[in-house]
């Protein structure tokens, strides 16, 4: 019989030598299923842009991928425990960006993007995705250093500054018109923090959030609540609000369960909008049929176990939480996207993790990727980072710049 023992930080564990050993075989697959989606994505989305748009988001988007794998791999080699220590500064960082995008004019209707130009490129950062870890970090971290005052009111390492400071931040999601990632970022706080030992009667407080946001919706963006209420009858509004679904059903429904054929869609040239970005899947579905995306659910589904595995067998409370509230948004996003292209879900531009054309969500999901691989190796090897920075000091010291960097430190 396994014998339950507290740590330094007052987390349930078990054996630790069962829970090193599981938790690094999380993450070599956590990275195998990650890389798979990332190169899948990458091939439907040269078949899905090409014939509107040659090689430019395909192009943009391997520079996000880069930039991806390398925050992805500085969130590794910092540390989960270290990111998280600064989690009041993502926040405060975070509802900088998301107030900054307000300013920039808006595309479809939301206020979601900061646009700039690098050489030769035009690119865009969405604020809203990385607000996304930036709370993840902070509800995680303030639960496990306040474990025991967190549900209280009238404590000042209670309840109020916790859903202020995430409140906040939502509400910067909000301000920008990003419904769907508002939702997105909500559900997965609410969810860490009953993971965490909410009070069940303070759900009552985010229902009545989103009662009154809805109901604000209703009355003030008739247009919004249009795209909303397309999914329950797409073929009566086929050619206005439910245009875009009514086009994706037919793709998944042309493509059977062998699909048409690679580079063959029909739907993507001029019927699918968005068929690169939100709708990608319903391309992965017309030309490669039920069976590839079966396969996409399936790796989504490995996705969620290891990342679950890594977090339930980290040794400390944050890591347990952090990897929790990291799972939940890269699942729930993937499991909205699919079911609003195939029409169980109300239509919302929410992309499909690894997959879909977008900078902004594939660097923050790979830099979650990171986060979620540097609580598998904390638990394996505590203090793991300061033997890999050391070994890259070592890899780096034939370049001269790096050593007059080191030497000068």
């Amino acid at each position: 019989m396994v014998k339950p023992f507290l740590n330094d930080e007052l987390s349930l564990v078990t054996d630790p030598d069962q829970d090193t050993t599981g938790a690094m075989n999380m993450a070599y697959w956590l990275l195998i299923v990650a890389a798979a989606l990332v190169v899948g994505g990458l091939t439907m989305l040269y078949s899905a842009s090409f014939n509107t748009a040659g090689l430019k988001f395909f192009r943009n988007q391997l520079i996000w991928v880069g930039a991806g794998v390398f925050g992805g791999g500085a969130a590794f080699l910092i540390g989960y425990r270290k990111l998280a220590n600064a989690s009041v500064v993502w926040m405060a960082l975070s509802f900088i960006l998301l107030m900054a995008a307000l300013c920039f004019p808006e595309v479809n209707g939301a206020n979601r993007w900061i646009r700039f130009r690098l050489p030769g490129l035009e690119m865009s950062l969405q604020p809203s995705e990385f607000a996304k870890i930036a709370v993840a970090l902070f509800v995680a971290k303030y639960c496990a250093d306040n474990m025991r005052t967190f549900n209280e009111w009238n404590n000042r390492r209670g309840i109020l500054p916790l859903a202020g400071v995430t409140g906040l931040v939502i509400l910067g999601i909000l301000a920008g018109r990003d419904l769907g990632t508002t939702v997105l970022v909500g559900s997965m706080a609410t969810l860490t923090l009953l993971a965490a030992g909410l009070w069940k009667r303070y759900i009552l407080v985010p229902i009545a959030f989103a009662v009154l946001i809805g109901t604000y919706i209703f009355f003030h963006d008739p247009t919004r609540v249009a795209r909303v209420t397309s999914f329950l009858r797409p073929e009566e509004v086929q050619s206005t609000s439910g245009y875009q679904l009514w086009n994706s059903l037919l793709a998944f429904g042309s493509g059977g369960w062998n699909g048409i054929g690679f580079m063959e869609s029909r739907l993507k040239a001029k019927y699918l909008p968005e068929a690169h970005t939100d709708f990608i899947l319903a391309i992965v579905g017309e030309e490669l049929g039920l069976i590839a995306m079966l396969a996409v659910i399936v790796a989504y589904a490995v996705f969620a176990v290891c990342a679950l595995k890594i977090s339930l067998r980290s040794h400390s409370r944050l890591g347990m939480l952090l990897g929790f509230a990291l799972t939940l948004g890269i699942v729930l996003q993937a499991a909205i996207n699919m079911t609003v292209v195939i029409g169980v879900a109300p239509t919302k531009g929410m992309p499909a993790p690894f997959i879909s054309y977008g900078g902004s969500n594939m660097m923050a999901t790979l830099i979650a990727v990171g986060i979620l691989v540097s609580i598998a190796a904390d638990t394996a090897e505590p203090g793991y980072n300061e033997r890999y920075r050391n070994s890259l000091r070592r890899k780096l010291s034939f370049l001269p710049w790096f050593r007059q960097y080191r030497d000068g430190e």
